[in-house]
């Protein structure tokens, strides 16, 4: 339960007894029967003052508006298993618990050091009220508050920081309207989900990860008296400043706890001479795949806004597998070693066929030099990796099959006010062939006379229909890839081949909450049979002969694979995208500025290899699976 949800569930009560109500009692023995009762009488008396007072301040903030207080929270974003892949946050980072997920030693030593009257007075101490006016007339000047925790979260939430008789009256004044609202438990919890521990830590729970690396549920006596000891002057009391000054502020408040009795002389020894082993700061770490995170934040900020993304606490869970990724990494680094580390760029995006859920992405070989990610913005020619959507397309309508012929042979089309003539890549022509021999030795002019026989209007409504939403034009040259797609489209599209026809939106999100727990976002995957079942059959049937025998036979992992091979003219994009039934994957191979990556490049010699050492390393511990036989489907028109 967050301080948002105040007004909804009361948090649990403060239990500040340490033993045998020791705690209690020491208040009791600090205060006395009678002169409590006297402050408190006195109290009531100043309250009532101040209550009237308050019709002269008009324009002070109405407190009521705390029992929908929501706290800005960091965001924290994990990859599949939960590994912590990144933090969200803007000016505060900040993780909000509730009361009874908070050490009774640290409430006991910031209540001992800040306000050890807290659950006895009505939002302003008399007493230290008196000590601080005297304490002020003596120096000429605001130099001692006198400020309860009460005050100090008005002041933290309403009021500006500057010391004034004004604002202190205004504080008082505030404190008492709040105090009549709400109970003491409740705004305890807010103040400590509020208050500022240094190096950006706001509230408890993010401090307490921060300074001891524990949750603030789990700290000893020892933390919590040093992370109390630090709320006064968290940059000088920091122990990650000055760990002395820290230590002795830290025995300043075991002192204060033992004399208050509310602790034991040997727990305030066990607490002073108990080693501190620190944690680190974690403000502004950058992200573990920062790839991976940018794109969860880019589709998630256009769902929910960028406010709400990085102040609303939420918790992102990813389609990414850890393991994975890093996997795609070191392939696609080892492969940019190999190449001479030349201004080539390689993007790697593998998705699940099962989920369409993206279990890798590498945007590009160096994210620190660039951060533009290629898997998702790059829309780049796919060459003829692009021919099994052609393909598809004429299996859909049942009057072909793999083993159709077809010729390589030349054309003339008119387009425009000329015409093309489509080339094969190294030239000549090569007479009647298969589709499935078309296919394997990347023919071109086939695939275009394809084009035009099943109509590329039908191509296009293939490649919607497959998820890309890349702007397609009809071009007569479309079947050779002469459009823009991008490494995650054609990924997504060969996973649906994989998955013999079945698809569901592909995402980098699996599930995202608020931190109460409450969902915000559920991709649980929903697949729909989108793709007639023998044509994808005979695609996938197809695309393992480029595989087994073709221009794909680098790509070749021990194991039923298909794919299909992509290289543009003058060899400015290299492609190898592929797929088993777990797993489909796109290698895409260029230069930013579009300049030839050098003749000789293609997708088989370069992109083909990469996508088998990361297969290699995906499916270690996969079954092997075959695809499914086309016989077991009934061709269209039949």
């Amino acid at each position: 339960m967050s301080s948002r949800a105040l007004n909804k569930k009361k948090p649990q009560p403060l239990d500040p007894k340490p033993d045998g109500g020791r705690f209690l009692g020491g208040i009791g023995q600090i205060a006395g029967g009678t002169i409590l009762g006297v402050t408190m009488l006195a109290s009531s008396i100043v309250a009532g003052g101040l209550v009237g007072l308050a019709i002269s301040f008009r324009n002070l903030p109405d407190v009521r508006v705390l029992r929908s207080y929501a706290p800005t929270e960091t965001t924290y974003i994990y990859d599949v298993k939960g590994v912590q892949l990144a933090s969200l946050h803007d000016e505060a980072n900040r993780e909000v618990v509730p009361l009874n997920r908070i050490s009774p030693n640290l409430k006991r030593a910031l209540l001992a050091i800040e306000d050890s009257h807290f659950y006895y007075h009505q939002g302003v101490n008399l007493t230290g009220v008196g000590r601080a006016i005297t304490t002020n007339f003596r120096k000429g000047g605001v130099s001692e508050g006198g400020s309860t925790i009460t005050m100090q979260l008005i002041k933290n939430l309403f009021l500006s920081q500057k010391r004034q008789f004004s604002r202190k009256l205004a504080e008082a004044v505030l404190s008492i309207r709040l105090e009549q609202i709400f109970r003491k438990d409740e705004i305890l919890e807010m103040y400590l989900n509020q208050v500022y521990w240094g190096h950006n830590n706001y509230g408890v729970e993010t401090a307490a990860q921060s300074y001891f690396n524990k949750h603030a549920s789990e700290l000893n006596l020892a933390e919590g008296a040093m992370m109390a000891g630090a709320i006064a002057a968290p940059e000088k009391y920091s122990p990650f400043i000055n760990f002395k000054v820290a230590k002795q502020r830290q025995e300043q408040v075991l002192a204060r706890m033992l004399e208050l009795n509310w602790i034991t002389p040997a727990e305030e020894k066990k607490a002073r001479e108990s080693k501190l082993k620190l944690g680190k700061i974690k403000t502004w770490q950058s992200s573990r795949l920062p790839y991976v995170t940018d794109a969860a934040i880019e589709e998630l900020n256009q769902r929910f806004g960028r406010e709400t993304v990085r102040k609303g606490g939420m918790r992102i869970q990813t389609t990414i597998d850890y393991n994975f990724q890093i996997a795609a990494q070191k392939v696609v680094q080892n492969a940019y070693e190999r190449m001479g580390r030349n201004k080539y760029q390689i993007s790697l995006v593998a998705i699940d066929p099962r989920t369409h859920f993206v279990k890798a992405m590498v945007g590009g070989v160096d994210y620190k030099k660039s951060n533009f990610n290629r898997a998702i913005y790059a829309n780049r020619q796919p060459g003829s990796s692009f021919k099994p959507f052609v393909y598809y397309t004429a299996f859909a309508t049942g009057k072909f099959s793999p083993e159709s012929t077809v010729y390589d042979s030349p054309v003339r089309y008119r387009d425009g006010s000329g015409y093309y003539s489509p080339r094969n890549y190294g030239g000549g022509y090569s007479g009647p062939m298969s589709v499935r021999k078309a296919l394997m030795v990347s023919a071109n002019i086939p695939a275009v006379k394809m084009g035009k026989e099943v109509g590329l209007d039908k191509v296009i409504q293939t490649c919607r229909t497959l998820g890309i939403k890349s702007p397609i034009e009809p071009v007569v040259s479309l079947p050779l890839g002469a459009i823009g797609v991008t490494p995650i489209e054609m990924a997504g599209a060969f996973a649906t081949f994989a998955s013999n026809g079945w698809q569901s939106e592909t995402t980098t999100i699996l599930r995202v909450t608020d931190s109460d727990g409450n969902i915000l976002l559920d991709n649980t995957p929903q697949p729909k049979l989108v793709l007639n079942s023998w044509a994808t059959a005979q695609i996938n049937s197809a695309l393992q002969s480029v595989v087994s025998g073709g221009t794909g036979k680098e790509a070749a992992i021990g194991r039923p694979a298909a794919g299909k091979t992509g290289t543009t003219s003058s060899e400015r994009d290299v492609w190898f995208v592929g797929y088993v039934p777990q797993l489909a994957a796109s290698v895409w191979i260029g230069k930013d500025d579009y300049t030839p990556l050098g003749t000789g490049v293609t997708g088989g010699t370069y992109a083909a290899p990469i996508w088998r050492s990361f297969m290699q390393e995906a499916l270690k511990n996969e079954p092997v699976e075959s695809f499914v036989s086309p016989a077991k489907f009934k061709r269209p028109g039949n």
